[in-house]
């Protein structure tokens, strides 16, 4: 049983700033268990001590409507940090006694804690209780800073060699880029003038397969003129050739009735002659 409450023992040191009545600071040494604590104070001369049993503690939680745990934790935090905003006192109580109080807020109220402090048995064993407290503390605060120093300079070295490596890499990394950059470009301008070669190499396959179905397309059209022409002569002469006709066959009327006037004519002069030659006789 003493082991396990050895085990959740806990112990805090606070120097404790009082407003009143002395103004002079306190040291206030808490050792927390379960369901109790023990106090030892000491302003340098003289010390006091305060043994809270179980049956109080339960008592004092009970006025106030807490759990014990919750009475013990809200004890420790107002002893072992100066909380601001409350207000601290270490007044005289009678026969030597001391009045321990501290105030909080809860709910919009302002309460108020006070334990009162007996002179200690041991007033020297007392204050050296706490100042060996207090020197273990500072060994091992000193300690803990010495490992956090030694750890922050590791850290610091490494961040040293790593920023070093990255500006390193950074480096290397733009050599590496401009170098590839510059091959790249290459690259790609000999891509581009490959590309315009065969573009300019198809545009002239293009243009020559174009020429020759043009002229195929221009013969096309000329034989088409030369058929409609030779269409269009043909008909020509076959009309010229029924008209020719005509006009032979009108020639020829024409003809026949001439030598028929003619033959006519001459005939009836013949007569009129020699109608004329029989009267002159």
């Amino acid at each position: 049983m003493d082991t396990e409450e050895a085990a959740a023992t806990r112990h805090t040191c606070l120097k404790l700033e009082i407003s009143a009545p002395a103004n002079e600071p306190i040291f206030v040494k808490g050792t927390w268990f379960e369901s109790r604590f023990d106090l030892a104070i000491t302003d340098g001369l003289h010390s006091w001590v305060c043994l809270a049993r179980e049956e109080d503690v339960r008592d004092r939680a009970a006025q106030w409507d807490q759990p014990v745990s919750e009475y013990i934790q809200l004890a420790e935090k107002h002893l072992g940090f100066q909380i601001p905003g409350s207000v601290y006192r270490f007044d005289d109580a009678g026969d030597g006694c001391k009045r321990l109080s501290w105030s909080f807020e809860k709910e919009g109220m302002t309460l108020q804690w006070r334990w009162k402090c007996q002179p200690s048995p041991d007033s020297k064993k007392t204050t050296a209780g706490i100042l060996d407290f207090l020197m273990d503390a500072n060994i091992r605060l000193s300690e803990e800073v010495v490992r956090k120093t030694r750890s922050f300079e590791r850290v610091k070295g490494e961040a040293e060699k790593c920023l070093a490596q990255s500006e390193k890499y950074c480096s290397e990394k733009l050599e590496f880029e401009s170098d590839i950059y510059a091959k790249f470009l290459a690259v790609l301008n000999s891509k581009k003038r490959k590309i315009r070669e065969l573009r300019d190499q198809l545009s002239k396959k293009e243009i020559s397969k174009k020429q020759p179905a043009q002229e195929v397309e221009e013969d096309e059209e000329d034989s088409e003129e030369e058929e409609e022409e030779k269409g269009e002569s043909t008909d020509r002469t076959e009309s010229f050739d029924e008209g020719s006709d005509g006009e032979g066959k009108e020639a020829q009327e024409k003809a026949t009735a001439t030598s028929k006037d003619v033959t006519w004519s001459t005939s009836r002069r013949g007569r009129g002659i020699g109608t004329r030659r029989r009267g002159t006789r």
